[in-house]
């Protein structure tokens, strides 16, 4: 059995984190820890729970974590995993990292959009980032891996077929994302009130967000050439799941039926893209709770515009599920295991 700490246990993505993987057949939990006034059985802070695990989450003492485990899970704020990821990593402890401190590969954009500087940046090169479409084959080798962001895992999965294949004009790519509340973490704040986003709906950090340079960087990468999106992030009233459409603009009239071939072709193999077919496209009720990205595309005859919409869990394909589809290619497991 593969022995995995979670640190961060008692937020929303440590809690799927558990919920995961206490059903995975190859894994066993060997530490659950957190920022904590005092040591407290999971189940007692998440009853779900109760009846699946019962095992005591303190203060992270990093060595204690480390002496019985082979993996780590960082389920951490951004700027606090970079302070810890290199003790586990020293220990050779390998590390999927749920923050955004190993995404980014220039240091200077992560320091200007996180606010603050990188106190490991020798491992940023090292860090494979954890999108299994695109980088299965080093995420096999990979020590440190850094899970996507919830908004670009379902944008770059949306984009990628268009983008790599060069049919879409590069210099015009718009998306509009809703997400569900629990992408803001589990934290108190005014406007996660429920009387400020109940039968409410805003955007925020507009063309502005954090995550749009990770998004930029993956897309340069498939493009060969420097590209810049506009992204428009929305709060919905509903607790979670995130749904992006993307409007692109054509470089030469394609049709419908080719484009989706496209899609289906792409990710032929992949256990978990679903392409949906003709005028039928995702919703979020249809990936809440699954590690699934579903993608529905549209175009008209003679229309400039592609439209591409997808929808994914925020919390499981946009973080923890991810994270535990990481884990199985970085072990040779089933990549599926524990995932449906």
């Amino acid at each position: 059995m593969l022995k995995v700490a979670i640190v961060g246990a008692t937020g929303y993505t440590g809690e799927e984190l558990v919920r995961i993987l206490v059903n995975h057949p190859k894994v066993e939990i060997t530490s659950l820890t957190a920022k904590i006034e005092e040591p407290m059985d999971i189940a007692d802070i998440f009853p779900k729970l109760s009846g699946k695990i019962s095992m005591v989450c303190d203060n992270l003492v990093v060595d204690e974590v480390i002496a019985n485990c082979e993996l780590a899970y960082l389920a951490l704020p951004h700027r606090v995993s970079m302070e810890v990821a290199p003790k586990f990593l020293k220990a050779d402890v390998k590390v999927i990292d749920l923050s955004a401190d190993y995404r980014l590969k220039d240091v200077g954009t992560y320091e200007k959009w996180y606010g603050a500087k990188h106190r490991s940046p020798e491992l940023v090169a090292k860090a494979i980032y954890g999108l299994p479409e695109l980088y299965r084959d080093q995420i096999r080798r990979a020590c440190l891996v850094a899970n996507p962001g919830c908004y670009p895992t379902g944008i770059i999965l949306a984009c990628a077929p268009l983008v790599k294949e060069g049919l879409i004009d590069l210099a015009q790519i718009i998306v509009d994302s809703y997400t569900g509340l629990t992408g803001a973490g589990r934290r108190a704040s005014m406007e996660l009130q429920f009387s400020e986003v109940s039968e409410n709906l805003r955007a925020y950090k507009v063309d502005q967000h954090q995550h749009a340079p990770e998004i930029d960087q993956e897309l340069t990468k498939l493009a060969g050439c420097q590209l810049k999106i506009i992204f428009v992030p929305h709060l919905a009233p509903i607790s979670r799941g995130i749904l992006s459409t993307i409007y692109l603009r054509k470089k030469k009239e394609v049709s419908l039926d080719r484009v989706i071939k496209l899609f289906s072709d792409f990710y032929r193999d992949e256990p978990f893209v679903r392409v949906k077919a003709g005028s039928s496209f995702p919703q979020v009720s249809d990936v809440v709770g699954t590690n699934y990205c579903d993608i529905g595309c549209w175009s008209q005859e003679g229309s400039p515009t592609i439209i591409v919409i997808s929808a994914i869990d925020n919390l499981t394909r946009g973080a923890a599920g991810q994270a535990v589809q990481n884990m199985n290619i970085m072990y040779g497991f089933e990549e599926t295991l524990g995932l449906k």
